[in-house]
This record gives structure tokens, sequence and C-alpha cells, in this order.
């Protein structure tokens, strides 16, 4: 990774941060520009450089993107956010979420309809650069299996029946219009009641997003042998019934029971590669015959795959009693 995208990770980090915090005085390019050693002008320039917009557009999308979450799952007074996320009154605020999402706040908060949140900005990303991973730092954690039994669900989603891993996938969902990775994962953030959400707001980090592979016979054959369509969604509660955008498709997912190869928490810079090696050898060396089960390829059967340096990484894969 390079200074400069070493050094805007840092500021996203600390953009989210002092929004989490409130710390308005801290929220200031001057600031940020004295704790790097650099100056206003040129992190501006180098910002906009790698992120492709303005610090100031950054933060302000950023800023409402929280702000919108308070207003959804809270009970809080409307100019009680406004104050607390640096607007000057209700009024601009209501003016300044409207123009984001195209509804104002009160009307958002009685029908929370899906919009596209600004997600945070990731400089690197091994996968979406197509550089497949990086370097071999060693990680001691070993693989944990287990099985468990997953409720029935409902699984919201768009889908590609050619691609051939994340960053493939991505490349070709960024040529159909409304489903590039900015717009989609933007949605799936402001979904409400997502089951693997933790309460965050980073895409694919925190925000219940996970890729999966569904079993369909037009999907390309993996190499297990079995025809796959890549997926990015959200698990939902089977009886979720709000707003689908008009780009995803929703699923029902019955109970059924899974095998999860999991991982816990590294360092995805130094030990990425590792760990995906040692996960794909747990995968491949499992004695199904000694367990009782086998893998479970029924059609519309999903392969859940969870990547969360901070939390774990994890396939969750569907079976069934030999």
């Amino acid at each position: 990774m390079g200074e400069w995208e070493r050094i805007v990770q840092i500021i996203v980090e600390e953009v989210d941060k002092c929004i989490k915090t409130q710390s308005d005085e801290a929220l200031t390019l001057n600031c940020l520009a004295q704790k790097l050693g650099y100056s206003e002008f040129y992190i501006s320039r180098k910002f906009r450089e790698i992120s492709g917009m303005h610090f100031r557009d950054y933060l302000r999308q950023r800023t409402l993107a929280f702000a919108l979450k308070e207003v959804r799952d809270t009970q809080k007074g409307l100019l009680d956010i406004a104050l607390d996320y640096g607007f000057s009154s209700h009024e601009a605020f209501s003016r300044s979420f409207k123009e984001a999402y195209g509804i104002t706040p009160s009307e958002y908060r009685s029908d929370p309809v899906p919009v596209v949140l600004r997600t945070i900005i990731k400089p690197f990303d091994c996968y979406l650069v197509s550089i497949g991973g990086t370097n071999m730092s060693a990680t001691e954690k070993d693989v944990k299996v287990y099985f468990v039994t997953i409720p029935a669900h409902k699984y919201l989603h768009i889908r590609n029946y050619e691609s051939i891993g994340y960053w493939d996938f991505w490349e070709k969902q960024s040529k159909i219009p409304g489903q590039d990775c900015a717009t989609i994962c933007g949605l799936l953030d402001s979904i409400k009641g997502k089951l693997d959400d933790e309460g965050g707001t980073d895409a694919n980090s925190g925000s219940g997003q996970l890729m999966a592979y569904i079993n369909e016979p037009t999907g390309r054959i993996c190499s297990w042998g079995i025809p796959l369509a890549e997926s990015y969604g959200v698990r939902l509660p089977a009886d979720y019934s709000g707003e689908i955008p008009e780009q995803m498709q929703i699923m029902d997912v019955p109970e059924g029971e899974y095998i999860v190869f999991e991982h816990g928490p590294f360092d995805y810079q130094s030990q990425n590669c590792n760990v995906e090696e040692k996960i794909e050898e747990a995968m491949k060396n499992f004695d199904y015959a000694s367990s009782g089960y086998c893998l479970d390829t029924t059609q519309g059967r999903v392969f859940y795959f969870y990547h969360d340096p901070e939390r774990f990484w994890k396939y969750v894969r569907p079976v069934k009693k030999q």
C-alpha cells in the first residue's frame, strides 16, 4: 500500500471515529493537517486524487449516513439529531437530508425506504484492486470447524452467474447501471433489521453485508463441481416485509444445518493470504464421511462467506446427514 493510500485510510478512520463520538472540533481539515504534518491544500488534493471526491463532500455524506441511522433507529428528536451532527438547525438538516436521499427526515422516519448511504472509503482493498491479496505474514490462530442449525430467513441480494471471485463480481456488476459496489453497499447499509448487523456503518464490516454462493443450474461450475451463482447481500428475518430495491431480489432460505469453517480476527494487510490458505486447506481436508454429514448441493441452497478481519473470516456451507 502506498504512503498516501495509508494516509487517506487514516483520515477516513479518523472521520468515522470523530462522527461517532461527535467530536466536531476534530472534524476539520485543519485539525487533520496538523495531526498528519501536511498542508490542508495538499491533503485535500491527495484525498480527492485517491478517493475521487472532495474531502468536504465525503465528510458531509458520511455524517448524514450516521444521522440517518439515528433517525431510523431511535426516537430522539430530529432537532437534537441535527445539532448532534453539526447542523445549525432542523431546517438545515432537513434540507441536506432531502438533497442526499430525496426524502425529509420526518418522512423517512415514518417510512424508512432503502436509500444509498455513503459507506466508508477503502483506499486499499486487495480484492477490488485485483492483486488477489497481500503478503504472507503468518497467523497462529487455527481454523475452527463446527456445525450449526440456522433458522429460516430471507436473503436480499444481487447475483451474477458468470463472475469468478469478489473482484471479478464487482467488476462485472459495475457495468450494470445501479449495481456498482458503492451503490449496492450503500443501499444495503440503509436496510433495517439485518441479521448479521453489529451496529456498524462500514460496508462488509459489521453492517450485516456478506458474499454468498447460490446453487443454481445456470451458474458457473465451481472448483468442487457445483454450479453456483455469486451474490452479495444481507440476511433478513423470515417475516421481513420492507421495500425491496428495484435492482435486487429476495429469496426465502429454509431452516437448515450448516458446517462453519472460521478463523478469528487477523491483520488484513499482512495476514489475509495466509488466513485464506488456512481456510481453503481446512475445507479441502475435512473428513465428511466420519462426521455423518455431506455437503447439501440441492438447488437453492446458499453458501455464505463472511470476511470481516476485525472479527473473523468464515465459510458457512449447507450440509445434510448422509
